[in-house]
């Protein structure tokens, strides 16, 4: 396992053997671009998995009245989103457009109170 972080956008994201655009040893297909701020840390990290293999906590999901804090990075061109942001339009970056993996909605109840 390779961990490192990388800094993006002003922003360190960590991760198993991470990527330029938030791209994971877990998830790294053309459409995982995003990293997550976990609650628990405040921290970025690429994928839950990379948060549980690097930290020395468990994770904890953001609750609902904390829904309008920063916590999603696009990896590609930067925009910081709220949770509320992201969960209203979860396809794709409010700014640049660049779709993120549909398949990341089914991991959603790991990050955020449903």
């Amino acid at each position: 396992m390779k961990a490192n972080s990388v800094r993006l956008f002003g922003v360190d994201v960590h991760g198993v053997a991470i990527d330029y655009r938030t791209g994971c040893n877990h998830y790294r297909s053309p459409l995982d671009v995003i990293a997550i701020r976990h609650c628990c840390c405040k921290q970025w990290f690429a994928c839950i998995e990379c948060h549980e293999a690097l930290a020395d906590h468990p994770s904890v999901v953001w609750p609902k009245e904390e829904f309008d804090q920063k916590a999603i990075l696009c990896g590609i061109c930067g925009t910081q989103l709220s949770i509320r942001e992201y969960l209203a339009n979860s396809l794709e970056c409010i700014r640049c457009k660049t779709p993120f993996n549909p398949g990341c909605i089914s991991h959603h109840h790991l990050y955020f109170e449903q």
